[in-house]
């Protein structure tokens, strides 16, 4: 390895710009650990300034460089403790494949080989590309996006930006003028370069052996089908399609074939309940619904056209009709008779769309043209489309998938999350099928039939990238490893987490465990709104602290904030923002630019205010501390709720914790943690306290749970995401103002959490 960063801030035109580091390295031997031998280099570090720096390994940390006195404090600790990192007063180095990570404080090295082979090989290389993008990001962004097929090129101005909502409106645009069409450049391009006879898309039934694959040429032409009847039943360039498809092959497919046409697509999950689905048909209006009768997920049947016809019902009496309702027989799950049925309306898929043409002219969009809405939802409120273009986002999208996930054309891609979110647009079926990859697209549970499903599909396709969620990772880990081990995993090459921070015990597991201590993993950052990755490891260059997002993705300008908007430097903790913006960032909020202007580009002018609390260490790590919404001010003690979470999944008998805050006479809040013990292990008043004295010496007795609930399962969305929500209510006893639990993967789970409520 050639180096470690340490964070400075470099002034270029007058403007401070985060995170540009200069290294020189040198490798000596270090002496062995009795429990294994590893290689580590010493480093000499040398700011752009020419001042030297000490190895951070040996060195006592430096003294914060804070430019205001008045900086938000998640814990008074954060100084030496980095959210969810343990106490980091000197890194062990270790190099993938030769060591296990099991110490709290470990740096974790790519290996020799790996490097080697990545796009980048080391932080030098990492570092010419950052300089130049935040430097010249009309050059370095033209480049990339030239790789791509466009009609018509973009203009002389590459890019135009007001994010200081005191200068006059929010705007952002990349490659204005500039014409191409996203779903060409997907399917179109690669089979001209010679690859239409490869896999584009494994799908995987929710039974073992029920399963399917296409080519690239075959999914053009399934994509053209689709495409020629939309045209054929009206829709056209700019028109809204929703699509409200579970994780079938037909669910890729419409969303290309609304791109062929210059269509908006809006795909809702279908785990959304009738309510959601008819807010989201009344503010786009669409021309058609697409859907299908039901689907089998684990041994539960959903009736998805049921919950349509619900909402189509609800948006007609609200003066919305939809004249259009294209459905797939998922005969696997409910035969068509079966099947409730609106003559007129409804149009089964496989009656109609094999009679269409496999070809289909494509309509050449501007770089600004709308893409996708994507609707994301609060616990109260109307639900905010999020609006991404094409250019822009296509070229982002593109280049953090080949980058984060250091992909080669070899490499067989499983991402397990649904395209209902933004994670299944941009990393199922848009950044991996723009560089030509080879995708597995699941279906099913990942515990079903047994918990060791996902590593039968990962040794069944030989998968080398598997990304998933947090959440997935600690119940599996919360299974055993025997469940993970009595499968091979040889093909995995590169590991990766999306959703929330992961907490450094499930990020040691899933590096220990699921990579056999081979895997590096990229721990990405990113939200719905900008598109694609944001701070990401980038797994051939950065050695790795489990729990941290690493640095910034090339173009990206992360900066933490104080309370009163002033940029805080070195070693600290705040609010997360970004200046200066970047091609895959939304444009708006559907129908609503006030609310995009107020939610995004008020609280701090001049950023774009990510809503999430982060910490960089010493070295110039980030670490994601949840959302700032998700902070609990015990005492004037202002605590992340993901540093408590942490904290407790690292007793080796809890599997999961979330934590929520709770009305407090004394305290003003009070800490209230739902916790998951490890299977098999029981209740007991001994392990609360066992559980409540690891938050106090891992963060303070200030940050010590109020109340520990006992939890067999958390509320979660079949995506896996915690609908904290809920879990409020509960433990506030606010028991008739739970809300929609219908997007729950087990409803279940509520009743079971009001029981043990007093326990």
């Amino acid at each position: 390895m050639e180096g470690r960063l340490t964070h400075h801030h470099t002034i270029i035109n007058n403007t401070s710009t985060s995170c540009i580091y200069s290294i020189s390295a040198s490798p000596i031997p270090i002496s062995k650990r009795p429990w294994v031998s590893v290689k580590r280099p010493s480093f000499t570090l040398r700011s752009r300034f020419g001042v030297r720096m000490e190895d951070p390994c040996s060195v006592s940390p430096r003294k914060k460089n804070l430019t205001t006195s008045n900086h938000l404090r998640h814990v008074e600790s954060m100084a030496h403790l980095p959210s969810g990192a343990g106490r980091i007063t000197r890194l062990n180095a270790l190099i993938l494949g030769e060591a296990l990570a099991s110490e709290e404080d470990d740096l974790v090295y790519p290996s020799e080989d790996f490097s080697r082979q990545s796009h980048l090989s080391s932080p030098q290389k990492y570092l010419e590309m950052y300089r130049r993008s935040v430097q010249d990001p009309a050059g370095f962004w033209s480049e990339i996006a030239s790789e791509f097929y466009w009609r018509e090129k973009w203009g002389q101005q590459v890019y135009f930006e007001n994010f200081d909502i005191r200068k006059g409106k929010i705007k952002i645009e990349w490659f204005k003028g500039g014409m191409t069409n996203i779903c060409y450049n997907c399917l179109d391009r690669n089979i001209e370069s010679g690859n239409g006879d490869k896999i584009a898309i494994y799908w995987e039934g929710n039974e073992p052996g029920h399963d399917s694959s296409l080519t690239y040429n075959q999914l053009l032409a399934r994509v053209s089908q689709l495409a020629n009847y939309l045209k054929d039943v009206g829709v056209r360039k700019g028109d809204a399609v929703v699509i409200y498809l579970p994780m079938l092959m037909e669910l890729p497919i419409a969303m290309l074939a609304c791109a062929r046409i210059g269509a908006i697509h809006s795909v809702v999950f279908a785990g959304f309940s009738a309510e959601s689905l008819a807010q989201r048909i009344m503010d786009c209006r669409p021309k058609v619904v697409i859907t299908c009768n039901a689907v089998r997920r684990g041994s539960k049947i959903i009736y998805l056209k049921d919950i349509v016809d619900s909402a189509l019902l609800e948006s007609a009496e609200n003066g919305i009709v939809i004249d259009v309702c294209l459905a797939w027989e998922n005969d696997s799950a409910m035969k068509k008779e079966m099947t409730k049925w609106i003559k007129g309306r409804d149009i089964w898929w496989q009656d109609v769309i094999p009679k269409y043409p496999v070809t289909c002219d494509v309509e050449w969009v501007d770089a600004e043209d709308p893409l996708f809405l994507l609707y994301t939802s609060g616990s109260t409120g109307k639900p905010k489309g999020v609006l991404h273009t094409t250019g822009g986002y296509m070229v982002y999208t593109a280049s953090t998938f080949k980058y984060a996930f250091d992909y080669k054309p070899t490499d067989i891609y499983w991402c397990t999350a649904d395209c209902g979110w933004i994670t299944g647009h941009s990393y199922v079926t848009y950044g991996p099928l723009l560089n030509g990859a080879t995708v597995v697209v699941f279906e099913g549970a990942p515990s079903y039939p047994d918990v060791g499903r996902c590593w039968d599909i990962v040794d069944k396709y030989k998968v080398s990238i598997f990304y998933t969620a947090p959440t997935l990772i600690r119940s599996l880990m919360r299974e055993g490893d025997e469940h993970v081990s009595r499968y091979s995993r040889k093909s995995l090459r590169v590991l990766g987490s999306v959703g929330e921070p992961i907490n450094p015990s499930a990020w040691r597991w899933f590096f220990n465990v699921v990579g056999d201590a081979r895997c590096p993993i990229s721990d990405t950052w990113w939200q719905t709104e900008t598109g694609g990755f944001m701070i990401t490891p980038l797994p051939g260059a950065w050695p790795q602290k489990p729990g941290s997002a690493t640095f910034p993705f090339f173009g990206v300008q992360p900066v933490i904030v104080d309370e009163k908007g002033v940029e805080i430097e070195g070693e600290c903790s705040g609010y997360l923002c970004v200046k200066s913006s970047w091609p895959g960032a939304f444009r708006t909020l559907y129908g609503d630019h006030e609310r995009y202007e107020t939610t995004y580009f008020s609280a701090f002018p001049g950023y774009y205010f990510s809503g999430d609390g982060c910490s960089r260490d010493k070295d110039g790590y980030y670490w994601l501390t949840g959302r700032v919404d998700d902070v609990i001010n015990v005492s004037g003690h202002r605590i992340g709720t993901a540093e408590v979470e942490s904290a407790l999944v690292s007793h080796p008998q809890c599997a999961e914790a979330a934590v929520v805050g709770v009305e407090h006479e004394v305290k003003g809040q009070g800490i209230y943690a739902f916790v998951t013990l490890v299977e098999g292990v029981p209740y007991s008043d001994d392990l609360r306290k066992s559980l409540v004295m690891v938050v106090r010496n891992q963060i303070g007795a200030f940050a010590a749970p109020d109340k520990i609930h006992w939890a067999p399962g958390l509320p979660k969305t079949r995506s896996g995401k915690i609908m904290r929500r809920i879990l409020r209510k509960i433990a506030s006893r606010q028991l008739d103002e739970l809300g929609d639990t219908s997007t729950l993967a087990d409803p279940s789970v509520v009743d079971q959490l009001i029981a043990l409520a007093d326990c």
